[in-house]
């Protein structure tokens, strides 16, 4: 007996749960996705032409807003880079299935799929930055020139770069290695510009930059890698230079010889013809 009414109850459940949804299915998998403070919340599926939906967000202990884009929408996910201002707030979403646009619905409330709490300054994912690098005229040194990555963020009318955001907190991670190994260092720096030392001299190396915030999580520490960038190989590309260097030293030499010669030959025989020309003087 219990049981069945055990059995029953969870069908009274049921029905009651699909007779308030409607045709509106929860969303599934709400998900943040965020890289350098561009901000989005992704969820599944793609909605039928019966239903559609609207966003709803806010930061912990605040009001709810919505965004227009995001409000009755047939897409699956929702730009909020503008609306995340505070940037050390923690933010909460609902994705709420809905009617679609123009269409009404005789429910009260609708079902809707929670995300987890987002907080940007901790959580944002660190772009890829991009830098040059400069062989130093001792060729036992590299200096490398970081370029911060911009962000989704604007102020003034300025849009912002890492450092704008993280000043100090902000590192570069440096890994390098001789090109053609596969042994690597590593070096960290809380400057744009890094000077890497003790290089082998002649050796080309190869060197990826990521950025580096030590006091986030550990799983949110390191940014994405750079692409990589090698240096020639200065001693050779010397060597080169000074070859090809001497080679026209030594043909402008030789030029300058064979003209020579060539001239002094044609002097002595004009002198020559010159002398045979004259008549013979009286004893």
């Amino acid at each position: 007996m219990t049981i069945r009414l055990t059995v029953a109850l969870c069908l009274v459940v049921v029905l009651s749960t699909d007779s308030a949804s409607g045709s509106y299915p929860k969303a599934q998998n709400v998900t943040w996705k965020s890289t350098n403070f561009k901000t989005f919340l992704t969820w599944e599926p793609e909605p039928s032409a019966d239903y559609s939906y609207t966003v709803e967000f806010s930061a912990v202990g605040r009001d709810k807003q919505r965004s227009p884009h995001c409000t009755r929408s047939s897409k699956t996910d929702c730009d909020l880079s503008s609306f995340l201002t505070d940037l050390k707030a923690c933010y909460k979403a609902d994705v709420i299935s809905t009617p679609p646009l123009g269409a009404s619905s005789d429910l009260t409330e609708f079902p809707y799929s929670s995300s987890t709490r987002f907080c940007p300054y901790q959580e944002t994912d660190l772009g890829r930055p991009e830098f040059k690098l400069e062989v130093n005229g001792n060729k036992r040194s590299t200096t490398l020139y970081v370029t911060d990555p911009l962000t989704a963020v604007f102020k003034d009318g300025r849009q912002l770069n890492l450092r704008d955001i993280f000043a100090d907190e902000l590192q570069y991670k440096v890994t390098y290695r001789r090109n053609q190994s596969t042994g690597k260092k590593t070096q960290v720096s809380k400057t744009n510009v890094i000077e890497v030392t003790n290089l082998d001299k002649g050796e080309s190396y190869c060197f990826n930059i990521q950025a580096y915030i030590p006091g986030r999580d550990i799983s949110k520490q390191y940014g994405a890698l750079s692409v990589t960038q090698c240096s020639d190989k200065g001693e050779e590309y010397s060597a080169v230079v000074i070859a090809a260097a001497i080679f026209l030293i030594l043909l402008l030499l030789g030029v300058i010889i064979t003209v020579t010669v060539i001239c002094c030959k044609r002097r002595k025989k004009a002198l020559g013809s010159k002398k045979e020309g004259l008549p013979l003087r009286d004893v």
